[in-house]
């Protein structure tokens, strides 16, 4: 598991989100991307299921994991390769009793020991962040970029979370990070399809067309 980790914004227009998730995997299948995480506070239940089943369909048709955050029964229910859980949502013990042999990741925002205990009770990757500044979470602990360079002992994928631009991937991925996950950053840009291609290029340099 290595690569661009992107994330979905919130938003309560479905069509214009999965056009932009659509852009965004649309040279995905070339390689440099990890996931495609589905997260959408703005939506009710039957909203979610709709939006996770349409963009479920996209990740696969490019060969692009597809995660559901924090909705382990929603994973389930559409056929995701696994879920996402922070420390707020159900216990990782349970959860990967739930999810069996899918994917399973847990947020571990500035803590190691968080993290090894994640990895004990089942997790495939684990996430650190804030790394950067983040608008989406404003006051999310601060991840050190050292950290990553700690949790290789952990034996996982490590994911980096929180304000990350193309100018900063650069040096997370140096720190250790093995993914980098972005919403703003890549769903905001002008040209979502050129910025993902941008992003996948820092873990795949070979192969990827420039748009």
């Amino acid at each position: 598991m290595r690569g661009l980790y992107a994330i979905t914004p919130d938003s309560t227009d479905s069509a214009w989100l999965i056009e932009r998730v659509g852009r965004a995997l649309e040279h995905a299948a070339r390689g440099g991307w990890a996931a495609l995480q589905y997260r959408n506070k703005q939506a009710g239940r039957a909203q979610r299921a709709c939006e996770a089943r349409a963009l479920g369909a996209l990740a696969r048709d490019k060969g692009v994991a597809f995660i559901i955050n924090d909705d382990v029964p929603l994973a389930l229910e559409v056929g995701a390769d696994g879920a996402h859980i922070g420390r707020a949502d159900v216990a990782l013990g349970a959860a990967r009793r739930m999810v069996g042999d899918r994917l399973l990741g847990a947020s571990c925002y500035d803590r190691l020991d968080l993290a090894r205990a994640a990895v004990a009770s089942g997790a495939n990757y684990v996430a650190f962040g804030s790394v950067f500044p983040s608008a989406t979470k404003p006051h999310a602990a601060r991840a050190p970029l050292a950290l990553f360079g700690a949790a290789r002992e952990l034996g996982v994928p490590l994911v980096a979370i929180g304000g990350i631009t193309l100018d900063q991937a650069p040096q997370v991925i140096a720190a250790g990070a093995d993914c980098v996950a972005v919403i703003s950053d890549l769903f905001d840009a002008p040209d979502v399809d050129a910025r993902a291609q941008a992003y996948a290029r820092l873990f795949h340099p070979h192969g990827l067309a420039v748009a």
